[in-house]
Formats: structure tokens, sequence, C-alpha cells
């Protein structure tokens, strides 16, 4: 991290981290730091890394730590919440191995802080439950009540409003007559706004009307004008219009007269609503404008802002790095000449060095480049020789394997037409049993039965197999891998389909109608598990 970015969050510094940290060692500074801050934050900047530079020099961690707590307090309010993070980890070390616990505690309700505003639900819940966890080893009462609080607000981010609900009550129940008055409003108005999101507007409004009484005896006015705002919000849901624009007209006046742009621009907004839906729009046009413009005024100010801190951080930046710069070249002058002249003498004897071996090293990587010429151009040589070989191999492969494909298709046509003059000679053979001719007719009979079970046991598979496999080596192996139980006409089937026969052709060879193939292809597909839509001939077609 870079000094000048930890100069960009400023303006902030120690209004809120000054109040919780308690000072148990020498913290007199903060409230000349707090004070400086509004009339000269680039003073109390420099006053804040002053400090930080002594204490790490005087190993004063404690100091150390409070400052990298208020560097990360500016880098909070700032959003820049990387930055922040970094330094309340730093601050958090130091605390830790200190064990000092309310600091240590107070560290993690800002880590806690920083996250959730970067929507980092899980992260903040379990930084604010390990800085409850702190303050309850610690017992501090109004640090475990915030802790409760915070971590009911990270369930009501979370949509849990249950839980959320049930640790705002556990933080309300730590409070007493010495509590911080607008740490209470915040945890009624916490509730409030529970109540309120999940319907429940009568419930709302009591703790809403709570807050509001309890930040009214504070000077937190902010507070004042978000819980009016919030009454209003309430009002406005339960269609009471009139007591709806009488609270939120009130949270104008006390925005305008504080200068808080931010709650004007919400009040303005919540006007509008108010009149869009008593029918009033063009009064509802105007207060929605008139929030967009302070929104946009706003966001040139603010930017404005932070490109003048830039420039002035940057610039003290530069000057600080100056200054420290020269009194670093004044200390180390005389010793870096000497080491500068020792190190030109060794570079100047190494350089002669690298000459002549360099000079050495041209003459062997001649000779060994030439060597390797000679080497590659024998591999060279070889390589081509080994390619020619293999490609006479390929083709000598190709032309077997056309050779066998032929020799499969010429044994397919054996068999087709051997299969076809036997259903023929069948039909003939059953037309001759159906005539009148009784003398005939038990030897055509036997005849008949003798031709059906020849035809049923194909005698040529075995050789129709063999060719098969030449030609489509580990089809059967691969089909087996998909189903081990599979018959031989199952495997006869998958081989005339891997052949892409027709149907015709298919039913021919087997000796069976075209719907018993129908039944055993189904039976196929069953056995092999293919999914629905999955075709069995482009399956049997990939293996």
């Amino acid at each position: 991290m870079t000094i000048l970015s930890r100069y960009l969050f400023f303006p902030v510094f120690l209004l809120c981290l000054g109040n919780v940290l308690p000072a148990q060692k020498n913290t007199s500074q903060a409230p000349l730091l707090r004070e400086s801050m509004r009339e000269n934050p680039d003073g109390a900047f420099k006053q804040i890394r002053r400090t930080l530079q002594t204490a790490l020099a005087d190993g004063d961690d404690y100091q150390a730590a409070v400052c990298y707590g208020q560097i990360g307090e500016l880098y909070y309010f700032q959003a820049a919440y990387l930055q922040a993070l970094d330094n309340f980890y730093r601050a958090e070390s130091l605390f830790r191995k200190q064990k000092q616990l309310p600091e240590l505690a107070t560290i993690w309700i800002k880590i806690g802080e920083t996250r959730l505003h970067n929507k980092q639900y899980p992260s903040s819940l379990e930084a604010f439950e390990q800085g409850l966890a702190l303050y309850e080893s610690a017992g501090t009462e109004e640090g475990i009540t915030d802790a409760l609080a915070h971590i009911g607000q990270v369930h009501e981010k979370n949509g849990n409003l249950e839980k959320a609900k049930y640790y705002q009550y556990l933080a309300l129940a730590q409070l007493n007559e010495k509590s911080d008055g607008a740490l209470a409003a915040i945890i009624h108005e916490n509730i409030g706004s529970i109540y309120e999101d999940k319907f429940q507007l009568d419930s709302a409004l009591v703790y809403f009307s709570n807050a509001l009484e309890i930040a009214n005896k504070t000077n937190d006015k902010t507070l004042q004008i978000r819980i009016t705002n919030n009454m209003g919000d309430i009002y406005r849901k339960t269609g009471e219009y009139s007591t709806a624009l009488g609270y939120t007209r009130q949270a104008v006046a006390l925005a305008k007269r504080m200068n808080e742009h931010y709650q004007l621009a919400s009040a303005y907004r919540d006007l509008s609503k108010i009149f869009s839906l008593i029918g009033q729009h063009d009064s509802a046009y105007y207060y929605s404008e008139a929030g967009r413009n302070i929104h946009t005024e706003i966001f040139s100010e603010d930017t404005a802002k932070q490109l003048t801190i830039l420039q002035t951080l940057f610039e003290l930046e530069q000057k600080e790095d100056a200054i420290t710069q020269y009194e670093r070249e004044r200390r180390v002058h005389y010793t870096m000449l000497l080491f500068g002249i020792a190190i030109f003498l060794l570079l100047l004897f190494l350089g002669l060095s690298i000459i002549s071996r360099q000079r050495s090293k041209i003459a062997n990587e001649r000779k060994l480049n030439e060597q390797n010429q000679k080497l590659y151009e024998t591999q060279k040589i070889a390589m081509e020789t080994d390619l020619y070989n293999k490609q006479l191999k390929a083709e000598n492969l190709r032309n077997e394997l056309e050779l066998k494909s032929k020799e499969l298709t010429s044994h397919t046509l054996h068999l087709i037409q051997k299969n076809q003059l036997l259903e023929e000679l069948k039909e003939k053979l059953g037309d001759i049993v159906k005539s009148d001719k009784r003398d005939q007719r038990k030897e055509l009979k036997q005849l008949l039965n003798l031709l059906q079970l020849n035809h049923n046991q194909d005698k040529n598979w075995e050789d129709f197999r063999i060719v098969f496999e030449r030609v489509h080596e580990h089809f059967f192996d691969g089909l087996k891998a998909h189903c081990s139980k599979l018959s031989s006409a199952d495997l006869r089937l998958a081989a005339l389909l891997k052949m892409n026969l027709r149907s015709t052709d298919i039913s021919t060879m087997l000796g069976i109608s075209k719907d018993s193939l129908r039944i055993a292809r189904y039976r196929l597909r069953k056995k092999l598990a293919l999914p629905e839509g999955k075709s069995l001939g482009a399956f049997i077609q990939k293996l």
C-alpha cells in the first residue's frame, strides 16, 4: 500500500474510533488531531504519520496500533474498503500481540462494518461475533450491546428477520441508564426497521417513536432526521398521508437546517411518493427532481473534494519522500562512494574475465555447431527413411483392409443369396404341403421342418464372424464392454447393423420377419441400456 493511498480518506478521522478506543496509554494527541482534522486535514494527517513513524521507531506497538486504526477509519468513511481493512488488520495484529481486549474488540467491529458496507455478509458476521466474544471476555457492557446490534443488522441484510429481531432484542436488554443514548436510539430504530420489513407497521411505529424520543435527547441531528423520515414512511404505508407529510416535512426542515444533503434527498424522495399517492403528481414530480438534483450535486461536490484531497496528498507524499530521501542520502553518501569505487573495480575485472571466456566459448560453440549440424543431417535422413517406411506400411494396411472389406461384402452377399434361395424353397414346399395330395404330405412336411431347422441354425455364421473380425477388429469386445450378457443372436444383429445393411437384407440373413427384426432391435437397445432418443444404428457405427 502506498503512502499516497493512505492520505485519501482522512476527513472523518477519529470521530468514531477516538470515542470507542479507550486510551489506556498515552493518546493525548488524539483530541488535537480531531480538531485539526476539521480545520487542516493535511496537517493532521502529517501529524498522524509522524506519530506512527515515531511509535514504530520506539517500538511502541500500542500507539502504532492506534494510528493504524485511525488511518483505517479514514479509508472506511471514504468507501476505500480494501485499504481500510489493510490498516484495521495491522492494528488488530498489534492489539492482539499486547492482549488489549477492548481495543481489539473495537477493531473487529470496524472490520465487520467495513465488510458489511462492502456486502460481504458472511465475513462481516464472523467479525462481529469475534468482537462480541472479545467484549464479553473484557466485560465491556456497552461494547457487547454494540456488537449484538451489529450482528442483528447482518441478519436483517441477509433477510433472516427472526434472527435479526432476536439479536436486536438481546442488545436492547443490555441497555441501562448509563448507556449511550445514540446507541439506544439506533437499536430501537433497527427493531422498527425489522418490523417494517415484516410489514408489522403498528409495532414498527412503536419502536420508531421510541427511537425518535431517545434521539431528540441527543445531539445527533443526523440520527434525528433519519428516524423522523422513517416515521413518515410508516404513516405513508398505513395510508395516513397527512401525518406522513408532517413528519417528512419536519425531516426536510431539519436536514436543511443541518445542511445534511443526503438526508434531504431521501426526504424529498419520500415527499414525492406521498404526493404521488394522494394524486398531486406535479408536486410528486417536483420533489422527485429535487432529490435527483441533490444527488447530482453531492456527487459533483464529492468528486471535486476527492480530487482536491488527492492532489494535496500527492504533493505531501512527494515532499515527505523528498525530505526522507535527502536525509538518507546524506547518511550513506561516503559509504556508497567507497562501495561504488569497489564495485567499479570489481566490474572491470569481471568484464575482462568475461571477454576472455566469451572468446573461448565462441570458438567451442562454433565447433559444437558444426558437429550438431552433421548430427542433424544424419537424424534428418533417418527420420525421412522412417517416415517413408511408415507410409509404405500404412499403404499396405489400407490395401489389406480394402481386400478384407471386399471379402466380407462378397461373403455377406453369398449368405443373402443362400438365405433367399432357402426362403423361396421353403415357400414352395409350404405350398406343396397345403395341396391335396395326401401321399406326399408327410414326406414334404418332414423336408420343410428340416429346411426350417437348417435356416435357423446358420452354419455359415462362424465363417462370417471370422471374416467380419478381420475387418472390424475389437468390435465384439467393445460391444461386450457395454453389456456382457449379449447372446449370439444379438452379436449377429449388431454385426449386420455395423455393415449398414438394409432391414430387408438383415431379416433375410437372420431368417426372421421384419416384425421379429424390430423386436430383436428393441431387445438389443434394452441390453445396451441406450437412452431414449439415441439411435441404435448410430451407436453401433461408433464402436
